[in-house]
């Protein structure tokens, strides 16, 4: 990355070792940055000490400590309304659905590439920079989001739902750099982040316990209903929709003479469908809201790679446009647990193409 005139950024800086990294690379690299924090909920929102996650004071100190370290300003904005209205309540009405939904998606989306974006213009600054693991790649005056060189660090699943508009004035400067080599360039310049932990669990859910989250921020149990098998047999009594996703096996609670599995939820009747687990691989699912990052859908039927989770491997696959921004997917192989919620995002190769939300 060279720079030949002064560029300003904003760096979205968690106080984590990934963004304190990025920040670093981008002074190196010549920018004018300043860096920030976004201060997205409140213990009271979900019931949850904040120590510990990236809204902890810790955090905020630590990206803090960094900012001094390099010579660069650092702010705190507050976007607790925003991320409750496009990340908490759209994740809660998702569970309530029977979905099991990835957060990080919207967060993105909506939160570090738009609101804190238009907050970088406001600022004067022309681009937003983060600690992910992903490349962008101009060519013949289009931007394309690509997979990192660690692949194991691999972040371009959660990005998907960018536009090549937001990839123009975007930076991921660890998207050439493993794990290791981003956390030695921390330890070699002080950094107070360079052996933090990598966090885990989702940012509002730091204990994991997501439908603990759900009952105290919606503030009521849920009804307990029926697990049944494919025929519609009775097996049993579950503790309420939010408590399950699909290939679900631990913590089901009921006897049976092998193990069985999630196979599906059905919110409208409140129950839960058991199955064996050579029941749970399909090869078609159904996606909504696509997003494809050039802005142009390709037209009719096209062959690609697809990955349904952001742990799982993609997949090659037959895609077919459908109207209303669905698209079908047709794996060559059965896929296990595709599960209604999660992305379904494709690939060329290590190129993003854009994705949508499961809804088989």
């Amino acid at each position: 990355m060279v720079v030949n005139e002064t560029k300003k950024a904003l760096i979205a800086m968690s106080g984590g070792v990934d963004s304190s990294v990025a920040a670093m690379l981008m002074v190196k690299n010549g920018f004018d940055c300043m860096g920030c924090t976004m201060r997205l909920y409140e213990n009271d929102m979900i019931g949850e000490d904040l120590f510990g996650t990236c809204c902890s004071l810790k955090d905020t100190e630590d990206a803090r400590q960094v900012c001094e370290r390099i010579g660069i300003p650092y702010n705190i904005y507050h976007y607790e309304i925003q991320f409750q209205d496009k990340v908490i309540e759209p994740f809660v009405c998702s569970y309530e659905r029977g979905e099991t939904p990835n957060p990080c998606i919207r967060c993105n989306k909506y939160l570090k590439f738009d609101i804190l974006y238009e907050k970088a213009k406001e600022l004067g600054y022309d681009n937003i920079v983060t600690g992910h693991y992903a490349r962008i790649e101009e060519k013949d005056g289009h931007f394309y989001l690509k997979k990192a060189k660690d692949l194991s660090k691999d972040q371009s699943y959660v990005l998907y739902d960018l536009t090549e508009e937001q990839l123009r004035h975007t930076y991921f400067p660890l998207g050439e750099l493993t794990k290791v080599e981003a956390r030695e360039i921390a330890d070699e310049n002080g950094f107070v982040t360079s052996h933090k932990k990598d966090s885990q669990d989702i940012c509002f859910v730091p204990d994991g316990d997501y439908a603990g989250m759900i009952k105290r921020y919606r503030n009521k149990e849920y009804p307990k209903g029926n697990f049944v098998d494919l025929e519609g047999n009775v097996l049993g009594t579950h503790d309420g929709i939010i408590n399950y996703t699909i290939g679900q096996r631990r913590g089901l609670g009921i006897p049976a003479d092998r193990r069985l599995y999630v196979k599906r939820i059905d919110s409208d009747r409140n129950e839960v469908i058991l199955a064996d687990d050579e029941d749970l691989f399909e090869k078609e699912l159904l996606v909504r809201d696509f997003n494809w990052i050039t802005g142009n859908a390709p037209e009719g039927e096209f062959r690609c790679q697809a990955k349904i989770r952001y742990r799982h491997k993609e997949q090659p696959a037959t895609v077919t446009i459908l109207p209303e921004g669905k698209a079908k997917i047709v794996f060559d192989e059965p896929q296990r647990a595709i599960t209604p919620g999660q992305s379904a995002v494709l690939y060329d190769g290590d190129t993003v193409l854009g994705g949508g939300i499961i809804c088989l």
